[in-house]
């Protein structure tokens, strides 16, 4: 389940910005460095879309909804032509979260130190966890401000960097960045404490099992095997393929795993959809980001907004 962080989860994009770094040294996971001038026009040039869009109207207006992911690469960042077109049409940005703004970041941090705490987690998943801390190549103790179970999801979401993948270069900067550029207002579409509720162990009681699968997902390597294949699927615009998620992911091992994910994924939908529609109903046309997970499933947002009166249409993107 918590690979699925990369594609619905605040986590992936609550990142400082990209500063210069030492590089790498052998048997860590690559670090991002600020590109050069040179590199980020290139990659401006060789832009092309990536991930899913959908137009959705109503009312006499449309507006967007899109598919992202919280990770990804200086190639994948600037947006192709018809994302670009979709953004030029919008008046308002609407995210899971505004990951650029330090109101939002500093209400993160202090739901994060409400969690429930940890004495009941056994010592050897402690130990577990100093040991993957090493072995992403951050300093000991580099994650000791969080609590154990918020230090697991922080570890998954780094180890999709030994394939390449940051979460500096996630859609939400991104899109946040171009709104900022562009002076258009950003909306949440769900609250700091929402996603922390959904994303993470709700008692001690809890915590203990969902350290224990992270720690033996980033031990297997099934962490960063659902992240690859997430973000190829992503990259690709294969939906199906996301859609199955549950069948390759390595992580559903029974109900109670099912249950996490449609916590995760799922049960969120309904709130977003309904907050998508009264921003849209206010006249203004949407740009609304979330999470590409939340595009499938029984609960998936093009379906909800098409019940909710909308027509639906997929956008294509050129190969």
């Amino acid at each position: 389940m918590l690979a699925a962080v990369l594609t619905v989860g605040v986590f992936a994009s609550a990142t400082p910005p990209l500063q210069a770094q030492p590089a790498s040294p052998p048997g860590c996971p690559p670090v991002p460095q600020p590109p050069g001038t040179e590199q980020v026009e290139v990659a401006r040039e060789a832009a092309r879309d990536r991930g899913f869009l959908w137009r959705i109207s109503k009312g006499g207006h449309s507006s967007y909804l899109y598919g992202t992911l919280h990770v990804g690469k200086l190639e994948w960042a600037p947006p192709g032509p018809t994302l670009r077109r979709a953004l030029a049409e919008a008046e308002v940005l609407a995210l899971e979260l505004d990951v650029t703004d330090p109101a939002t970041l500093r209400k993160l941090q202090d739901a994060l130190a409400r969690q429930p705490s940890d004495p009941s987690v056994a010592p050897e998943l402690r130990e577990r966890l100093v040991q993957e801390t090493q072995h992403a190549c951050l300093p000991r103790g580099a994650l000791d401000d969080q609590k154990l179970a918020a230090q697991a999801l922080s570890l998954v979401v780094l180890a999709a960097r030994w394939e390449g993948l940051d979460a500096v270069y996630g859609q939400e900067f991104v899109l946040a960045n171009h709104a900022r550029s562009r002076g258009m207002p950003i909306v949440a579409l769900e609250t700091v404490d929402e996603q922390v509720a959904a994303l993470l162990p709700g008692t001690a009681a809890e915590a203990g099992r969902f350290i224990q699968q992270a720690l033996d997902q980033l031990r297997s390597g099934a962490a960063r095997r659902a992240s690859r294949r997430l973000a190829q699927a992503w990259a690709g615009g294969r939906l199906d393929e996301l859609a199955h998620y549950e069948q390759w992911c390595e992580c559903v091992a029974g109900d109670e795993d099912r249950q996490l994910l449609r916590r995760l994924n799922d049960d969120r939908n309904p709130a977003m959809a309904s907050r998508i529609e009264r921003l849209h109903n206010r006249g203004r046309p949407v740009f609304a980001g979330v999470g590409a997970l939340h595009m499938t499933g029984p609960k998936a947002l093009p379906a909800l907004l098409r019940q909710r009166g909308f027509r639906v249409e997929r956008v294509e993107f050129a190969p």
